[in-house]
């Protein structure tokens, strides 16, 4: 395999899914408010998936030099493990991507101001802190945690505040059924893992609660998402139409049963992609709910 075919394997493209929902929902209410910039939502899109792929690569290599990666591991080839990227490639690999999310981050800077400093910097530390550094928050249950916070809350509001520099309360909302879509796809991995990651010392979320209870998450939180957003659209707390997000409803019975039925790898493999098939597709519709 070409070092170019490992990069790409290593990125997890069906993970960096996460990372747009999130930009098009905060650009789709930027736009309902007559405040949208092409410049914004594209360089916050790239900004967003290069943080996302950083933190794929930073993954790799660092649960490689912890043994997180044994050849027991159901998951997705891992580059640095399975020797087809050396540890110096891929953190090279963090080094560039993330070299290309500053870059990206500057120029949002430098149009919305200190407040993306802040979100970026925070985002970074984040990013290299999951399963590297003196406490890997991943190897100690809180990823959801912070994936909810990142990738959710964070990268939503963020994403509406780089178009005027505001962040109104429909962004917030609508922050926690994307926040709960992102969060869900890291519990329908962690779940699949649940045994190498407790015979390896990987102390996941899933790990201390349990298969049962990481199954019971992962459906509280695919319910959750679509409804939250009917309540808040009822309510006329967020634009009407975004309630376009709940035709995922009849997409979620499939990867809920499996998630709670099954612990085969290959199967759970594609429940996972559904998730982050749900999560976009989600992201999508309430983004064009925000525009009607």
């Amino acid at each position: 395999m070409t070092a170019a075919r490992a990069y790409l394997l290593a990125a997890r493209p069906p993970t960096l899914l996460a990372a747009v929902a999130p930009v098009l929902v905060g650009s789709g209410l930027a736009q309902h408010d007559g405040v949208f910039r092409w410049d914004a939502f594209v360089v916050t899109l790239l900004t967003a998936v290069l943080i996302n792929i950083g933190v794929n690569y930073a993954n790799d290599a660092s649960d490689a030099a912890r043994g997180a990666d044994t050849p027991d591991r159901i998951g997705p080839t891992r580059a640095v493990a399975s020797g087809l990227l050396t540890s110096r490639q891929m953190w090279a690999g963090v080094a560039v991507t993330f070299g290309l999310a500053v870059a990206g981050g500057i120029y949002l800077i430098a149009i919305a101001g200190w407040v993306i400093l802040v979100i970026g910097a925070t985002s970074l530390v984040a990013a290299l802190g999951y399963t590297g550094g003196p406490f890997p928050y991943g190897y100690h249950a809180l990823g959801e945690f912070f994936v909810f916070v990142f990738f959710g809350l964070a990268a939503t509001v963020g994403s509406r505040y780089v178009h005027d520099q505001t962040a109104p309360l429909d962004a917030w909302l609508l922050a926690i059924p994307v926040g709960f879509l992102v969060t869900a796809i890291l519990v329908a991995n962690n779940v699949r893992d649940i045994d190498t990651d407790r015979e390896t010392g990987k102390r996941t979320l899933a790990v201390v609660v349990g298969r049962t209870g990481t199954r019971v998450l992962y459906a509280a939180l695919m319910i959750g998402a679509p409804a939250l957003l009917g309540a808040f659209a009822v309510a006329g707390w967020v634009p009407a139409w975004c309630a376009l997000g709940l035709a995922v409803v009849p997409l979620l019975p499939i990867p809920i049963r499996i998630i709670t039925r099954e612990t085969g790898g290959p199967i759970l493999i594609g429940a996972l992609k559904a998730t982050a098939r749900i999560n976009v597709l989600f992201g999508a519709l309430v983004a064009l709910g925000a525009l009607l």
